[in-house]
C-alpha cells in the first residue's frame, strides 16, 4: 500500500490521518502521496540506469501541474498526445528537448506548436500523418524528428480496451507493411526517421510481452537502417502493472531485464513513457457514505463518489481495493485479500449517485456495515481517476490534495457551480 498505511486503525497517508484531510477539504477527495509518487519514479530510473533512459511521464494518466513539475524537478520529460497535454508539461517546467508528441490524431496547429516548442520526437502512427508532419515542419523551415510506432502484434496482453498492440486497433502502423512505407520517406527533406516506437498497452503484468515486442522490433531497426534510416531511439512506451489487487505487479527491475539486452544490442538510446506504475498507487480516492440500502436481495452502500470521480470500474470493469478509512475493531485492518471471505463483512455494491446503473465503484465486495457519515478510501485511483472524472450529471469535480509528510496543501480547488456554467456562452 506504499505510503497509506492504517495506524490505530485509522488510514494515514504518509503522517497526515485521512479524516483530517476528509474534514478540511470535503469529499469526494483525491489524495496524493509525494513520497510514494518519487519512490515509483526512482524505481524506474535505477532499474534502467545503466542506459542513461529519457523517462518521460506519461502526463495522460494524471495531468495535475503540481504532480508533473514533481516530474520535472526530478529529471522526467513528458509524453504527451495532445496539444492541452503539452501545454500542461510545459507548464510544469517541461522542456521540448524531453518531450515525445504521441497520439493518431495530431491536428496542423497541434504539430506547429510542437514545433515551435522544440518537441524532440513525434511518434508517428500512419502514413497521412507522417506526410502532414512533413508539411508543416517545411512551411517552418524545420525539419521533423520522428519515431515510428509499430503494432508488433503480440497476443492480447490486459483488457481489450487498454490492448495496443494487436490486430485490429487504432494504433501504429502494422507490422507487415512498414518497411514500405517507411522506404518512401527515405531522404524526406522536412523528416528524419529516427525512431522505432513500440507501447504494448496497459496494465501489463508480465515481462514476456516486452521480451517478444524487443525481438520483433531489433529485426525492424535492422531493417529500417539498411534502407537508410538513421534509428538512434528505441521508446518501448510503458504500461507496466501496478498492485491494484494484492501484489501482483512486477517490479521495474523486471521489466529491464526483458528491454536492456535488446536496447544494448541495437545500438539505441532508450524511451520509456511510464505513467500508471509512477502515479497509480500514489493516489485514493476518499469519499462518505451518505445512504445505505437493501434492496432486491442486495445490499447497496451509496457513497459520494460516482463514476464521474472514477470511471475505471464502469469503463473498464476494474478492480479497486476499497476499505472503511476506520475500520470496525471486529474487522482486518487492513484485510490481507480484498476478494477473499472476510468475518464480519456483507457483500455489497458500492455505487454513486449519478443517475446510470453503470455508475459504481465496486459490486458484490465484502464490507464491514457501514453508516451515514463513514469515510472509505478507494485505493490505486491516482492513474486514470482525476484525468478521466467529468462534470455528468452536473456533478463538480473533486478537489485534490498533495501530502509531503506531516504537510498537505491544496492543489486543485473543489470546482463549484459557478465553474459548471462559465464557459457558456450566455444568450
Amino acid at each position: 500500500m506504499d505510503h497509506f498505511a492504517y495506524r490505530n486503525r485509522v488510514l494515514h497517508c504518509e503522517d497526515v490521518s485521512l479524516p483530517d484531510l476528509a474534514e478540511t477539504y470535503g469529499t469526494p477527495l483525491y489524495v496524493y502521496s509525494k513520497a510514494t509518487l518519487l519512490r515509483h519514479l526512482r524505481e524506474i530510473q535505477t532499474a534502467f540506469a545503466e542506459l542513461e533512459p529519457t523517462i518521460c511521464y506519461s502526463i495522460k494518466t494524471n495531468g495535475n501541474i503540481h504532480l508533473a513539475k514533481l516530474m520535472a524537478d526530478e529529471g522526467a520529460g513528458f509524453d504527451v498526445t495532445s496539444g492541452g497535454e503539452l501545454y500542461r508539461a510545459l507548464k510544469a517546467g517541461g522542456v521540448g528537448s524531453k518531450i515525445v508528441f504521441a497520439g493518431v490524431g495530431k491536428t496542423d496547429p497541434e504539430i506547429r506548436t510542437a514545433l515551435e516548442n522544440g518537441v524532440f520526437l513525434f511518434n508517428v502512427e500512419s502514413e497521412g500523418e507522417l506526410l502532414a508532419i512533413g508539411d508543416v515542419a517545411k512551411s517552418m523551415g524545420k525539419t521533423a524528428q520522428v519515431a515510428l510506432r509499430v503494432n508488433p502484434d503480440l497476443p492480447p496482453k490486459t483488457h481489450a480496451k487498454t490492448d495496443t498492440s494487436v490486430k485490429g486497433v487504432k494504433f501504429g502502423l502494422d507490422i507487415d507493411t512498414v518497411l514500405e512505407f517507411a522506404q518512401k520517406m527515405v531522404g524526406h527533406p522536412s523528416v528524419r526517421v529516427v525512431g522505432l516506437h513500440m507501447h504494448l498497452g496497459s496494465p501489463i503484468l508480465s515481462a514476456e510481452p516486452y521480451r517478444q515486442g524487443v525481438e520483433k522490433g531489433l529485426i525492424l531497426i535492422d531493417k529500417l537502417r539498411q534502407q537508410g534510416h538513421k534509428i538512434e531511439w528505441w521508446n518501448m512506451g510503458g504500461g507496466f502493472g501496478i498492485h491494484y489487487r494484492k501484489q501482483e505487479a512486477l517490479p521495474a527491475a523486471a521489466f529491464a531485464e526483458a528491454i536492456v539486452p535488446g536496447v544494448k544490442k541495437a545500438g539505441c538510446k532508450l524511451i520509456l513513457e511510464p505513467g500508471r506504475f509512477v502515479v497509480g498507487n500514489a493516489g485514493i480516492l476518499v469519499s462518505r457514505v451518505i445512504y445505505t440500502k437493501d434492496s432486491g436481495g442486495k445490499h447497496f452502500v451509496i457513497q459520494d463518489a460516482a463514476m464521474n470521480d472514477l470511471i475505471r470500474p464502469t469503463l473498464y470493469d476494474s478492480f479497486h481495493r476499497i476499505w472503511p478509512v476506520q475500520p470496525a475493531e471486529n474487522v482486518p485492518c487492513p484485510p490481507a485479500d480484498y476478494e477473499a471471505e472476510i468475518p464480519n463483512t456483507v457483500k455489497c455494491d458500492v455505487v454513486g449517485p449519478v443517475c446510470e446503473s453503470g455508475d459504481f465503484l465496486a459490486k458484490n465486495r465484502a464490507l464491514p456495515r457501514l453508516t451515514r457519515g463513514d469515510l472509505l478510501a478507494t485505493f490505486s485511483a491516482g492513474a486514470y481517476g482525476m484525468a478521466m472524472s467529468s462534470n455528468y450529471n452536473g456533478r463538480p469535480r473533486a478537489a485534490e490534495v498533495l501530502v509531503d509528510g506531516a504537510t498537505h496543501r491544496l492543489i486543485r480547488r473543489r470546482e463549484t457551480y459557478e465553474d459548471l456554467v462559465r464557459p457558456e456562452v450566455e444568450t
